[in-house]
């Protein structure tokens, strides 16, 4: 789950353009990580001695760490215990984004440094379940502690961006939240939470995106538009929130009620004004999945 808000981290500090996210996600699941990556994330190794043994490498036929070994940057133990070691995948798109040429090494060091910093990222973090990485990042990231019913929002959000990965796929980058008032769809599913806390939740999209969206979640190949493509986007917002609200009363006591899925096409939902309602934009290569949570 790092790695998706790596991708924000990037974004945000314009080191990457959304176009070039993409790209380099959709090579990173055809990539694998790099014995020198690997050497730079562990301190190992500098990015000017990575540099230095690529550039023998266009002399000499052999592998990198046996480069490496020869020119003292390590020894035969590093390299057999870093090709041995469990890594960060967002190495893996830092290294994919070298490769096509958008960072080079030295960025790719001192950003590690500063998201690793930012988000209070420790070794003992790559043990944790990915549940509890989801939960972490998420009060690091989005900053609930100041909001009424942050605990909702941690739980929603935290089941939300693990059943995406479950359901729809881990290749997407969540993007800066919007506090709204209202929320005009392109092709939205709404549904209501009912109970001590009434919540209106929607995942909305274009119909292109629907199909691609559908196809995942069925896997199936939908190739148009149509009533298996709602049906699906349906499904999928009422098992999520069906599973948000067992989670509610299994862990909180808290029993809720879901009503039927709504359709909005082209049209403005309406919020509450006492409501916090927020837009979580989640990018995806087939384009941005809006989530609207309003508690």
């Amino acid at each position: 789950m790092y790695t998706q808000f790596f991708g924000n981290f990037l974004l945000c500090r314009n080191i990457v353009t959304p176009e070039q996210l993409i790209a380099a996600i959709n090579q990173e699941s055809t990539s694998r990580i790099k014995l020198g990556t690997l050497a730079m994330y562990h301190n190992l190794m500098t990015a000017k001695e990575i540099d230095d043994v690529v550039v023998a490498q266009t002399h000499e036929d052999k592998p990198f760490g046996e480069l490496a070994v020869e020119r003292n940057y390590l020894t035969e133990d590093e390299v057999n215990r870093l090709l041995s070691e469990q890594s960060p995948e967002y190495l893996l798109l830092g290294q994919v984004l070298i490769e096509q040429g958008v960072i080079s090494n030295k960025e790719l060091e001192d950003l590690i440094i500063d998201y690793e910093s930012e988000h209070e990222i420790y070794d003992l973090d790559l043990q944790i379940d990915q549940k509890e990485q989801v939960a972490k990042l998420i009060r690091h990231y989005f900053k609930l502690d100041d909001l009424e019913n942050n605990e909702l929002y941690e739980s929603y959000l935290t089941l939300l961006f693990n059943n995406l990965i479950r359901f729809i796929g881990a290749d997407f980058t969540p993007l800066t939240p919007i506090l709204t008032e209202e929320f005009a769809t392109q092709f939205g599913i709404s549904q209501q939470i009912n109970g001590k806390h009434n919540i209106i939740t929607s995942l909305d999209m274009t119909r292109e995106m629907a199909i691609e969206f559908a196809s995942r979640y069925a896997m199936d190949t939908f190739d148009e538009f149509d009533e298996y493509v709602q049906a699906s986007l349906e499904d999928f917002l009422n098992l999520h929130n069906g599973l948000f609200t067992v989670n509610m009363s299994n862990n909180h006591s808290v029993e809720m009620q879901l009503s039927p899925p709504e359709i909005h096409e082209e049209s403005l939902i309406n919020l509450r004004p006492d409501a916090v309602s927020y837009l979580f934009p989640i990018l995806y290569p087939f384009g941005t999945v809006n989530i609207l949570l309003s508690f």
